[in-house]
């Protein structure tokens, strides 16, 4: 068996998401115990999203079954993608037809090999869901869907404070708000090398929360 680890390290530093790192007890000063501490989002980095992250009255975390998030995964291969281009439904057809009900779709660009993720170009310079593609998606009953690049067009306009309705956000508003469990911001997604993989993307238990951070690893059995 061997485990891919497809998680963004949290670190200092990040032009989206700063952190507070904090400390109890210091070994150099004779304490028993050290002990840190972390404030950041819930939303930042690798994490899950709960359906109330964008829509009210919607599931938190407490509500997720974690068998939607933890399973088979059919691997959809967009390690040609461009920058600033369109992922359509018609792409999807060709690439994910494997995809089964059920099953977990992880999206495999390799995004993060063209641009780097602490930088401003990730997120300015990504590829992006048509509100068709994830339409497309939606049809096909996963559970969860991972991407590795900023999904929706809306997330470079966020840089700049632009907030725009949730209806241009298409992957929020087309699967979260069906229930599909969004899974964002996966790394190193080039070592899974096969059509469908085992996937664990379970969030921290963090209750009444909107999303939360996760250790996502995809696991090679053969």
């Amino acid at each position: 068996m061997k485990i891919h680890d497809l998680s963004m390290p949290i670190e200092e530093g990040h032009l989206r998401w700063p952190i507070e790192r904090f400390k109890k007890g210091s070994f150099a000063d004779g304490d028993l115990f050290e002990a840190s501490g972390l404030k950041t989002t819930c939303h930042g980095f690798t994490h899950v999203d709960a359906p109330r992250h964008m829509v009210p009255g919607g599931d938190t975390l407490d509500a997720l079954d974690l068998s939607r998030v933890c399973g088979t995964a059919a691997v959809i291969d967009l390690t040609d993608i461009r920058p600033n281009e369109e992922v359509t439904a018609a792409r999807l057809a060709e690439r994910a037809a494997h995809l089964e009900k059920g099953q977990i779709a992880m999206f495999r660009s390799c995004w993060d090999e063209q641009r780097d993720w602490r930088d401003a170009t990730f997120w300015l310079d990504a590829p992006y869901m048509s509100r068709e593609a994830s339409e497309w998606l939606l049809e096909r009953g996963p559970t969860a869907v991972a991407f590795d690049f900023p999904q929706d067009y809306t997330i470079r306009l966020m840089l700049h404070g632009e907030m725009r309705p949730i209806v241009e956000h298409v992957t929020h508003d087309v699967l979260l708000r069906n229930n599909v469990t969004l899974i964002e911001y996966l790394v190193n997604t080039r070592q899974v090398t096969t059509k469908t993989t085992m996937l664990s993307a379970l969030p921290i238990r963090y209750s009444d929360s909107d999303g939360a951070p996760a250790r996502v690893v995809a696991i090679d059995l053969s």
